[in-house]
């Protein structure tokens, strides 16, 4: 099968050129690009069936978006509407102005010129969004800048198409097209609303409930192809569709767990995208030209920089937010190529011209990368501006209002909503600890959510799940599920996010307790230990046992991994004579800083005499005082082995603890 060989050939030299880039810290993006070049028609020429890996990057294209709009809401993008249409028009309308001035002053007609201004407008949605994910910058001020005006791009670039045929001179009633794009584009809005509303929340909520994995993935991707279908039928671009789906489904509460599954689609379609991309360069033709090609770069780099950035500045954002979203609009984009083909077909472009428009574009995508990492120490330059260690980005008001999952920090995020779950997250509200809950009911969910509960249906093996909780700044996480299986995988997931947090597990059993240590947990607590804990404690309370001693015999029995429950336990000596019934040995930690028994010599003390005890050893750090002598001063942290009656100890230790 030639499809089957071409996809072997492309994930091949993938997987080669990629892993050599990680190795160097380089993009990934930029690896699939080369691919493309090498091994395209301009290359080795190894690729046969392009028609159909350029279908498989279309569906890259459709998931990128998808996910796009999960990640975003009906809510936050009405929040950003401003950049989308101001922000947007001024972005398209300045660049289009002055890339149609430039070709025109070299001698092209207008009409030329003004498409040329089209395609140069447009940036790329799939490598700009892609590269923002990647540095976990999706959710900053340029971030959120740039998707508003990438968004508007997308929704312009269906009349910049319409009117490409009048400008041509080709006579056709542009008028009642754009009028009735305008009125499909308006019951889109009103569908998309209903849908968000009350159709997929509810939907999603039933598929939910059966816990089946594979008929969660097939509506989600169903949904997703559903919507990007209808509204390329009526005229809208295939990746504005798959957005508006993403949207939709970010109204439910298993947008979380709907990205998370559909990732890995997206990671394998987006890698077929931008392979596409490079096998459109004309190696000879660059190599030709490569003087003319880079000085192009340059100038579309500054021009188209300058220009986004001003359309931004012109919103009232912070000026470094400005330039920041400048220098990530800067390339030339996907939907640039499909307009470039009718600007072809309607002859507003030369062959010749799309070999230098092409070799510009593709140049500039492998270059998007390395500017957006780079684009905070050009803006401090552009300002002059040092940056100082500790910085903090740039707060602009017309930022997103409410609070998400990626900016909680210093919280606990808790696994599970059952007994243990829920109890936890009572104890957290009333402790004023920020918290967050991960639960795969769907019920659970949907009853916590309209208590206000902050609680997310997710799946915590998967890998995006604790990202949306931010699990990497978390201070604390508790696994109170019961299915052992998970619970491995969720300490191996948790790990990999951070090493420093601290990571509570709850198991049914105590044999597990060694494995789950060993995979990365700092406490384990057994259900089935836990619960005889609290019953010898009622129990020592009721036969007058001191606090103290319980709290230790306690720890012991936690720190000994539950050894006084098991069969191999021996009970150590204790010297008690009968004839001395009314005292015993018993050792106490010198807790406190300051009470008055410490940095006074024994003699001074009259333990025996005031308090009714005797010390007999002292516990020093590593070191076991046996002889203890009358200068010996007593120091916070020593462990006391004191005799004495079963009240005089109590009483003592109230007095040092």
């Amino acid at each position: 099968m030639p499809l089957l060989q071409d996809i072997l050939i492309l994930l091949g030299f993938s997987v080669v050129i990629v892993f050599v880039l990680q190795r160097l810290k380089l993009p990934s993006i930029i690896g699939f690009l080369l691919t493309g070049v090498i091994i395209g028609p301009y290359g080795l020429s190894l690729i046969k069936a392009v028609e159909q890996v350029e279908i498989l990057s279309e569906v890259g294209v459709i998931l990128l978006l998808f996910v796009i709009g999960m990640e975003l809401s009906i809510k936050q993008l009405a929040s950003i509407r401003k950049t989308v249409f101001i922000g947007g028009f001024l972005q398209v309308g300045l660049t289009v102005l002055v890339a149609a001035l430039v070709y025109n002053f070299l001698g092209n007609s207008w009409s030329e010129s003004v498409f040329v201004g089209f395609l140069f407008s447009l940036s790329s949605t799939a490598i700009v969004l892609k590269t923002l994910q990647d540095r976990q910058e999706i959710s900053t001020p340029q971030a959120r800048n740039a998707l508003a005006i990438l968004i508007f791009q997308d929704i312009i670039v269906v009349p910049m198409m319409l009117v490409t045929p009048m400008m041509a001179g080709v006579s056709s009633n542009i008028l009642m097209d754009i009028l009735m794009l305008l009125v499909k584009s308006a019951i889109v809005v009103v569908l998309t609303y209903i849908m968000a509303r009350y159709i997929v929340p509810k939907l999603m909520h039933a598929v939910a409930k059966t816990n089946s994995k594979e008929l969660f993935l097939l509506v989600t991707i169903t949904l997703c192809f559903a919507i990007a279908f209808l509204t390329a039928e009526i005229g809208l671009s295939l990746a504005l569709g798959a957005f508006i789906a993403g949207l939709i489904i970010s109204e439910s509460e298993y947008s979380h767990q709907a990205t998370s599954i559909i990732l890995p689609f997206r990671e394998l379609f987006t890698s077929f995208f931008f392979v596409s991309v490079g096998m459109l360069l004309d190696l000879n033709f660059f190599l030709k030209n490569v003087p003319i090609i880079m000085l192009l770069v340059l100038v579309v780099l500054i021009l188209k920089s300058t220009v986004s950035a001003i359309a931004v500045a012109l919103l009232k954002y912070p000026t470094k937010t400005a330039i920041l979203t400048g220098l990530s609009l800067f390339q030339v984009g996907e939907f640039a190529f499909i307009l470039s083909k009718i600007g072809i077909e309607y002859n507003l472009l030369t062959p010749q011209t799309n070999q230098y428009f092409l070799s510009v574009s593709i140049v500039s995508m492998i270059l998007t990368p390395f500017i957006i990492i780079f684009s905070e120490n050009i803006a401090d330059k552009i300002l002059g501006v040092k940056k100082k260690l500790g910085l903090k980005r740039e707060v602009n008001p017309n930022d997103f209002g409410e609070a998400t999952e990626t900016e909680l920090e210093n919280h606990l995020v808790i696994i599970g909503y059952g007994i243990n779950g829920s109890n936890l997250a009572k104890a957290a509200t009333a402790s004023n600890i920020p918290f967050i809950v991960i639960e795969m009911n769907a019920e659970v969910v949907k009853r916590e959510k309209e208590k206000g509960l902050p609680i997310i249906f997710g799946d915590a093996r998967e890998y995006h799940i604790l990202e949306t909780v931010n699990i990497s700044r978390a201070r604390a996480a508790v696994i109170a599920i019961s299915e052992i299986a998970a619970t491995r995988s969720i300490i191996k997931n948790i790990r990999s996010h951070s090493d420093s947090l601290y990571l509570v597990v709850r198991t049914r059993y105590v044999k597990e307790t060694t494995e789950l240590l060993a995979l990365g947990a700092d406490e384990v607590i057994p259900e089935e230990f836990e619960t005889s804990i609290q019953i010898f404690e009622h129990v020592l309370h009721n036969f007058l046992v001191p606090e103290g001693d319980i709290i230790q015999l306690i720890q012991k029995v936690r720190s000994d991994n539950y050894q006084l429950f098991k069969g191999d336990f021996k009970r150590p000596k204790t010297i008690k004579p009968s004839e001395l019934a009314d005292f015993n040995i018993t050792c106490l930690l010198m807790r406190s800083d300051s009470n008055k028994f410490l940095g006074k010599p024994l003699r001074d003390l009259n333990l025996r005499a005031e308090y009714g005890i005797n010390i007999l050893g002292i516990k020093r750090r590593d070191e076991m005082l046996q002889s203890v002598q009358p200068n010996e001063i007593l120091k916070q942290g020593d462990k006391l082995y004191i005799m004495g009656n079963q009240g005089d100890v109590e009483q003592f230790y109230q007095m040092i603890k």
